[in-house]
């Protein structure tokens, strides 16, 4: 494949002109009725306005005119940056499996206020043959017909020796040489690499190394991996999961916090009666033996590494690792939708399947929801552009949450005597040793319904802290005995904007600080016992687990650095 340097217009348009929509310059009158309407959805979904902007959530009118200069990183609210809702995993005709066109996609994923969306299909001999090129016009063309959502190329790749993940790249004039040139050489199944072997094992990183060149060599500008349903099938083991982030810490940044699917688990006969996030397996032979049965189950439909207090992921954050969380759709086929499949459709042959085709049947048996419909993953860009979100995705400045629990969320660590602006999601904050240090947490609650029609009400939030203990000696360990919930706030019939504040004390040794929130309906004591998350997200029941009567929000952690 050539090695060319990436000279697309689209590398150049940092910072995007801001969409007529969010730009607080331009009064209602002087918008279209399509424009005036996403206005509308977003004051009312708690993206725009006066109340979010509060919060930290979007930019007041300076913020247009930074954006169409160009000449300084368009900033917002109480933290100086933009926040935009996305998706990184979503599936079209183009994989075996699924039914939408991309467009589909892309306008409801802006209907429902997602500034950012990643195409996803999934690796496979077909994909990668002819079906990286094919979507690629799609996804041009989405880009310009919806320009209030940026528009990613990627795919889900078949991760040699284990589970799936999310790979995208910058657009640009090499995306699908790029994407192509990778899928060919590094997806399991098209090499046939998925079973638990070291030579696969090293295949997959090898792969990572592969877009961390393509960036290095200036092929594409930017390139991400993020791990996705990690402990579906347990066969993501603690030692590939540090390997992937070791190998290559500038891509491999993450994982699925919480799964898509989320539909699955509403109780028949209303819905499919099955798992949230389809995690409804157990062990098989390529499963990691050290992983307990309950790891194969979301908890309150977050991942199991993510939700358990002290468990795998707090491993990694214990380490100093920067490992980031998500949520996302992993969407398909849509709950109540009555769209199927373009009839004589040929996969095999064209890498796609027709246009769908309204069936007239409400599908009750889909499991899951359209992008930004349910899961949202925030993340706090420097400007409305596809490199400020990859970006904010690597520093980790990334909150997630469900059913729209929260409209906004502004979290900063500091030196409690002032003096410092302080950091917030995803940095490190340097102190005097024993110096005093303040969590300082703002909230915008919900204050209009969700998509399920009705206004969520936060019950309580969690401050989790852990020690940095350094590098395991152990690349399987996934556990970090010193975490837990150290305060919790419980909010009673708070309405809109909270500020709490949680003392960290004296800092005398490394730790790191996580947030999480919940609406109380499922709450007790965590895995790792009460003494360690006493009101805790519950297993869910395979068959009843409806997903909009269980909402949790999480942040990604800020680390207090004390220095000799």
């Amino acid at each position: 494949m050539g090695k060319g340097v990436d000279r697309d217009h689209h590398a150049h348009e940092d910072p995007a002109e801001l969409p007529r929509a969010l730009d607080g310059s331009i009064p209602d009158e002087e918008l279209s009725p399509a424009e005036l309407s996403r206005r509308t959805l977003l004051r009312g979904a708690g993206l725009l306005g006066a109340s979010a902007a509060a919060a930290g959530v979007l930019a007041g009118p300076g913020v247009a005119e930074a954006a169409r200069k160009a000449a300084v990183p368009t900033r917002s609210g109480r933290d100086g940056y933009l926040w935009l809702a996305g998706d990184h995993h979503v599936h079209t005709r183009y994989s075996p499996d699924g039914v939408y066109r991309v467009i589909d996609h892309v306008r409801h994923a802006a209907a429902f206020g997602l500034g950012w969306l990643v195409i996803t299909d999934h690796g496979s001999a077909e994909h990668a043959k002819i079906g990286v090129e094919k979507v690629n016009p799609d996804v041009v063309a989405a880009r310009e017909a919806t320009r209030s959502t940026l528009v990613f190329q990627g795919l889900e790749w078949n991760i040699p020796a284990a589970e799936h993940g999310t790979v995208f790249v910058h657009p640009g004039g090499n995306e699908v040489a790029v994407l192509k040139e990778f899928e060919n050489s590094f997806d399991g199944v098209v090499k046939k690499a998925t079973t638990t072997t070291p030579a696969n094992e090293a295949l997959a990183i090898a792969g990572v190394n592969f877009l961390a060149q393509a960036v290095a060599g200036r092929r594409v500008r930017d390139a991400l991996f993020l791990a996705n349903h990690p402990a579906r099938n347990g066969i993501d083991t603690p030692h590939e999961i540090r390997g992937w982030r070791d190998a290559q810490p500038a891509i491999a940044v993450g994982m699925e916090g919480a799964p898509g699917h989320q539909a699955a688990g509403i109780p028949a006969p209303h819905g499919p009666g099955t798992a949230r996030g389809y995690y409804h397996n157990g062990p098989s032979t390529g499963s990691f033996p050290g992983y307990p049965p309950e790891s194969y189950r979301t908890f309150g439909g977050f991942d199991w590494m993510t939700s358990t207090v002290g468990g795998l992921w707090d491993s990694l954050l214990a380490e100093g690792k920067p490992w980031w969380i998500t949520a996302n759709s992993d969407s398909h086929a849509v709950y109540a939708d009555t769209a199927t499949r373009g009839p004589h459709s040929d996969f095999t042959g064209n890498g796609r399947y027709d246009d769908p085709v309204y069936a007239g049947d409400v599908e009750l048996e889909n499991g899951d929801f359209w992008p930004g419909f349910y899961s949202r993953t925030h993340v706090g860009a420097e400007s409305f552009s596809y490199a400020a979100v990859m970006e904010a995705i690597r520093e980790g400045r990334v909150w997630v949450d469900h059913g729209q629990l929260i409209k906004g969320l502004h979290v900063r660590a500091r030196g409690s005597r002032g003096g410092s602006r302080g950091v917030t999601l995803g940095g490190m904050l340097n102190v005097r040793r024993g110096a005093r240090v303040e969590l300082v947490i703002e909230i915008a609650l919900a204050t209009e319904p969700n998509w399920a029609q009705f206004v969520p009400a936060l019950a309580r939030i969690d401050v989790i802290q852990g020690d940095v203990t350094g590098p395991a000696a152990d690349k399987d360990a996934f556990v970090a005995p010193s975490t837990k919930v150290v305060k919790s706030f419980e909010l009673g019939s708070k309405t809109g904007a909270v500020r709490l504040i949680y003392d960290l004390g004296a800092v005398d040794r490394p730790v790191y600080v996580r947030l999480r929130g919940t609406d109380g309906n499922r709450s007790g004591p965590g895995p790792g016992g009460a003494a360690v998350d006493p009101n805790g997200p519950q297993i869910d029941q395979v068959g009843n687990a409806d997903p909009w009567r269980d909402l949790w929000f999480y942040s990604n952690p800020i680390w207090v650095l004390p220095r000799s």
